[in-house]
């Protein structure tokens, strides 16, 4: 039996052998956190319908829900245009963010101009 590897080729990987994950919710559009993925997370990602990242701190795999419960379902996985990010789309089951909110982005806006669209530059 062949065993044929899922993950595309072209990716395009740090110096590290990483490239970011976006993970936004399917239901909602919300951008839930941003992780590290290697060709090995990518795999297991791809063919388990679980996500599953690389902890550069702790250098191991880890898989979103294992400790906290706060599981994520693959939905769907999209590569950007440039080939060096991937959107992935879930399930959140639960917080996302390891402080427990709902995102990683939750509470944490910084003070920004608001642009204008109609205005002339």
């Amino acid at each position: 039996m062949t065993n044929i590897d899922p993950v595309p080729d072209g990716l395009v990987f740090n110096a590290e052998g990483l490239l970011p994950a976006i993970i936004q919710d399917d239901e909602s559009g919300d951008v839930l956190m941003l992780a590290w993925m290697d060709h090995e997370a990518i795999r297991r990602t791809l063919t388990s319908g679980r996500v599953t990242f690389w902890s550069r701190s702790r250098r191991e795999y880890w898989r979103k829900g294992d400790t906290s419960g706060h599981r994520q379902y693959v939905r769907s996985v999209a590569l950007d245009c440039d080939g060096d990010t991937l959107l992935v789309r879930v399930i959140q089951l639960g917080a996302a963010c390891h402080t427990g909110t709902r995102t990683c982005f939750t509470d944490r806006e910084i003070a920004a101009l608001v642009g204008d669209p109609e205005a002339s530059d």
